[in-house]
């Protein structure tokens, strides 16, 4: 999203479970993505990856000038990329546990067939470890935070000061965890955890994100 904010080109690269992860390693020293690679520049954690593309293309900033609202953006930019990642990966694995579909929907696309569909019967004794795995307090706790953002959306389309900054595209990512966005695809968009995308609180807040879909869209185009 950071690439899209600053008009950048790029080339996106989907990794396979397994020998797309060892690449990963490989290349980063890491598992998990995102992953950047800039020339001979490998970054592997997304604050890094932010910090590399504003310095490296401070127009259009997405940092504010103000020191303090720049210490509020990095406070929403951390906790986006631990605590709300963490809450939303661990929703999205119950989620997927109990919903078959949404399992083979978050597959990769080049995956054989036989194995998509065998991704899809799981035995019901793992369905039930892998739904007490996530605390219910950690549920409420997430929930919670995600009504005040919806909240504070609705007064201003900014989470910080008058434009945007690394603290919407921040919570924008992590919130595809929660509902997947029309960019997802066909088999994604529209999917996510039950319970939270169709939580009547939470519309205004993945209005919000999809919104901020668009107006980064629109920067790219206008960058063709």
């Amino acid at each position: 999203m950071v690439l899209q904010a600053k008009g950048l080109s790029y080339r996106t690269v989907d990794v396979s479970p397994g020998i797309g992860q060892l690449a990963v390693f490989r290349l980063s020293g890491q598992r998990q993505v995102p992953v950047l690679v800039d020339g001979d520049t490998v970054l592997a954690d997304s604050s890094a990856i932010a910090r590399h593309l504003e310095q490296r293309d401070p127009e259009p900033t997405l940092l504010p000038s103000d020191p303090q609202l720049a210490a509020q953006v990095h406070l929403i930019e951390d906790w986006a990329d631990t605590t709300l990642a963490a809450a939303g990966r661990s929703a999205l694995v119950q989620a997927a546990a109990l919903d078959p579909e949404l399992r083979v929907a978050l597959l990769p696309d080049n995956l054989p067939d036989p194995v998509r569909s065998a991704m899809g019967v799981i035995p019901g004794g793992w369905v039930s470890t892998v739904s007490e795995l996530v605390n219910q307090g950690d549920r409420a706790d997430l929930l919670s935070s995600l009504e005040q953002l919806s909240a504070a959306v609705q007064h201003s389309p900014w989470l910080v000061g008058t434009s945007m900054t690394l603290a919407d595209l921040s919570v924008a990512a992590q919130l595809s965890l929660l509902c997947f966005p029309p960019s997802s695809g066909s088999q994604l968009a529209g999917k996510g955890v039950a319970g939270l995308l169709d939580h009547p609180k939470l519309q205004p807040l993945f209005h919000w994100r999809d919104q901020l879909e668009l107006k980064l869209m629109e920067r790219t185009l206008e960058e063709v």
